[in-house]
């Protein structure tokens, strides 16, 4: 079984900026709620590139793995998940809405494991998981219109 959730935040700040923050991995921890990122492949801007995100409190949680396949800043990154939990993709997106506004979107496109079990386990999971999510890209739009993120360059040069 699979699903498909998508999400959506505006941000008051220009799409470059928006993509910066948005793929400034290792300060995802700041915005997304129970989650740690980690860059195995630095700088993590590229297709081909590996991350780990752990998500959890303390030493209970789940480790993520990702590996980059698409990479077009300052439009879009997406990930293919790769781990024992999570798998499936993320498509992450910036769409400009003038020069100081942009629509951060949050797709997944997630492969429910365990059969039977697991599809019962998502009904009850998956309102929690999109309502953390949400709060998440509100986090991230503040800090992002606070100047906290996404001041450096850093998809939009594609280094």
């Amino acid at each position: 079984m699979t699903d498909h959730l998508t999400l959506a935040v505006t941000v008051e700040a220009p799409a470059e900026r928006v993509f910066a923050a948005m793929t400034d991995w290792v300060a995802q921890g700041r915005w997304m709620v129970g989650t740690r990122v980690r860059v195995v492949d630095p700088p993590g801007h590229e297709v081909g590139a590996r991350l780990e995100a752990f998500t959890g409190v303390g030493p209970m949680g789940f480790l993520d793995t990702m590996t980059v396949t698409q990479w077009d800043p300052p439009r879009a990154v997406e990930v293919r998940h790769t781990g024992r939990v999570v798998q499936g993709t993320g498509l992450f997106e910036v769409v400009a809405l003038g020069p100081q506004q942009s629509r951060f979107v949050w797709s997944e496109q997630l492969v429910i494991p365990l059969g039977a079990l697991g599809r019962a386990g998502w009904r009850v999971v998956r309102p929690v998981f999109g309502r953390g999510v949400m709060r998440s890209l509100r986090t991230f739009a503040a800090l992002v219109e606070a100047g906290e993120l996404g001041g450096g360059e850093i998809g939009a040069a594609g280094a």
